[in-house]
């Protein structure tokens, strides 16, 4: 499903460039369960921008469910992003004036949905992620883990390739956190690919793949005994 040959990623400021990655090669096949992770500055997050296509390699090849992605415009990556991959983001990043299930609906909306189809499929995602009671609640009307389940929901609504989280537990108290873990092995087991952004090492274990990149390398890549 991922294929990365010799990735790198050079930053430029003003006269200093800055390499974030160093010819990285990682293939992820689907329903893959892998935890990429590493300390800060080590070019996990640039990777992830890399594999969630909102960043492009300086050189190396990218290969998105067959499809090279390194060369494409803004418009064709932007759909990429909203068909085959979910996101979901430590800060949530959900709208704080619309309901949730408005919220989850996005996705449906750029995609071009209709608004039967829309409400219909959001409503089943937030009920798969345990918030079927809580469709007309706002971001402000729910606790952390919810609000997270929410971004979860919006992620999985357009049934993409892979689902791409970033510190996901980062805001939340443990008890949450341990329940937002507890989700992403069901949506495993049920199928779903997941890339999982983590420097929490017990977060980390949870995954059947750790990545661990350092200096801009991968340096180790083991499964799960």
């Amino acid at each position: 499903m991922i294929r990365m040959r010799q990735i790198r990623k050079v930053y430029s400021t003003g006269k200093v460039e800055v390499e974030a990655l160093r010819g990285v090669d990682l293939e992820i096949g689907s329903n893959e369960y892998v935890a990429i992770v590493g300390p800060s500055g080590s070019g996990k997050s640039t990777l992830m921008n890399i594999v969630g296509c909102l960043d492009t390699p300086t050189s190396g090849e990218y290969v998105l469910s067959g499809e090279r992605v390194g060369g494409l415009d803004r418009n064709r990556l932007a759909e990429i992003r909203n068909r085959r991959i979910g996101f979901v983001f430590q800060n949530f990043n959900l709208l704080p004036y619309a309901t949730a299930l408005e919220n989850v609906e996005l996705p449906l909306l750029f995609a071009g949905a209709a608004a039967k189809e829309r409400r219909e499929r959001a409503s089943a995602m937030l009920d798969k992620v345990g918030l079927g009671d809580r469709l007309e609640h706002k971001p402000t009307e729910l606790s952390g883990g919810q609000m997270q389940r929410v971004a979860i929901a919006r992620a999985l609504v357009n049934t993409p390739a892979i689902l791409l989280a970033d510190e996901p537990t980062g805001n939340l108290d443990s008890a949450a956190g341990k329940a937002i873990v507890s989700l992403f092995a069901e949506l495993h087991a049920s199928g779903q690919t997941i890339v999982l952004i983590t420097h929490d090492a017990g977060i980390a274990k949870l995954a059947s793949r750790v990545v661990q990149v350092r200096d801009g390398q991968i340096v180790e890549d083991r499964r799960a005994a």
